[in-house]
């Protein structure tokens, strides 16, 4: 395991400073999903759901998470956020949405945490707009399954 930046010589929690590092493209995806009921995820793909459309109320939850992360996780930098994609699709094998988000910046410091809080807001918002219909949703699997730029370069998690 390589070291861990967000902590001092002491042992104290601190924000990494990354001044020093390279202004790089960086891009990162993460994924998740919410399983559900059959009959809640009738709702949603019929759009029946009494609060609206529930997948593009939660792509735009998405959206407007990765640009508040650094307002959330007490230790990442706020960046300027070139691109937020959420991709939401129903998977009636689950059933639920997959959730799928991608984040670009041009900086010195990666958005892995953009992208991973994009799809925690994103199943949140979804959990939120049916929580009526149904309380026992999953949300599940939330990971990053690929990132690049910066020092440490290209990583794509294996797929499973």
């Amino acid at each position: 395991m390589s070291e861990l930046t967000h902590f001092d010589g002491d042992g104290h929690a601190h924000m990494v400073d990354v001044s020093d590092k390279l202004v790089t493209s960086r891009v990162a995806v993460a994924e998740g999903c919410v399983k559900m009921q059959r009959e809640t995820f009738d709702l949603i793909t019929e759009g029946r759901a009494k609060k609206g459309d529930v997948l593009s109320v939660a792509r735009l939850a998405g959206i407007m998470g990765a640009k508040k992360c650094s307002e959330l996780i007490p230790l990442c930098h706020p960046l300027p956020i070139t691109k937020v994609a959420v991709e939401l699709t129903p998977d009636a094998s689950l059933p639920g949405i997959r959730i799928e988000a991608t984040v670009k910046t041009t900086g010195q410091t990666g958005v892995e945490m953009e992208a991973l809080t994009a799809v925690s807001t994103a199943a949140l918002t979804i959990y939120d707009m049916v929580k009526a219909a149904e309380k026992t949703m999953e949300i599940c699997d939330i990971r990053l399954v690929l990132k690049d730029g910066g020092k440490s370069g290209l990583f794509e998690a294996p797929r499973g």
